[in-house]
C-alpha cells in the first residue's frame, strides 16, 4: 500500500478531513491532498509531523495491518442463527480471542424454548422484549415478560426461556463473556 493510501486510510480512520489535519499539523490542505494522493512524497520529517497529529509513530504507520480491521457493520444476511427447534438465535458478530461481549438477536415461536433443561454458564445476560412475550425462569422462579421489559441476572443461575403465547417473540440480549 503506498504511503498516500496509508495516511488516507489512518487520517479517516480518526474522522478529520484533510484540511483538519492539515490544521493540527501546520500544513496546507493541499499538501495533505497531494500526499494522499500519492503524487508527492513527503520526507521522513514531514510525515513525521502529520502522523503527529494522529499522535502515530512512523512504524506503527508503516506495520498498521489495514486488512486486519475488525468488521464494524453486520448485514441481515451476515448473522449466524446458532439457535433451534423453534427458536432462532442470530449472532451479532463474530467471536474473536479479544471479543468481551455476545449480542444476539432472538426470536421464539409460538410454543417453543430453550430446553426442558436449564441452562448454565459462566457470566451475566441482559435483554429486552421487543415483541411479543416471554416466560423466563431463573433459580427457580418464574417471570412474564412483555414487550418493552428487560431482564439481567447471573448466567452462573440455572435458567430457561419459554414463549407461552401464540404469537413470535423478538428479544435482543447481550451476555458476558461471550460463552454459552
Amino acid at each position: 500500500m503506498e504511503v498516500g493510501d496509508r495516511l488516507k486510510k489512518i487520517r479517516q480512520m480518526h474522522g478529520l478531513s484533510q484540511r483538519e489535519l492539515a490544521k493540527r499539523v501546520g500544513l496546507t490542505n493541499s499538501t495533505i491532498s497531494m500526499i494522499e494522493r500519492n503524487t508527492v512524497s513527503p520526507s521522513v520529517s514531514s510525515l513525521k509531523r502529520i502522523l503527529g497529529g494522529v499522535n502515530m509513530s512512523i512504524t506503527e504507520f508503516f506495520t498498521a495491518d489495514f486488512q486486519a480491521l475488525p468488521q464494524v457493520v453486520f448485514k441481515a444476511d451476515e448473522l449466524v442463527d446458532i439457535g433451534g427447534d423453534g427458536v432462532e438465535l442470530k449472532l451479532v458478530g463474530t467471536s474473536t480471542p479479544d471479543t468481551q461481549l455476545a449480542f444476539l438477536i432472538e426470536k421464539y415461536e409460538p410454543g417453543s424454548d430453550t430446553g426442558p433443561d436449564m441452562v448454565t454458564h459462566k457470566g451475566e445476560e441482559a435483554g429486552t422484549v421487543i415483541e411479543g412475550s416471554i416466560e423466563i425462569t431463573v433459580a427457580g422462579t418464574t417471570y412474564k415478560l412483555g414487550k418493552g421489559d428487560s431482564y439481567k441476572f447471573s448466567t452462573h443461575l440455572p435458567h430457561r426461556f419459554l414463549n407461552r403465547s401464540k404469537k413470535v417473540c423478538k428479544i435482543i440480549s447481550a451476555h458476558t463473556p461471550p460463552t454459552f
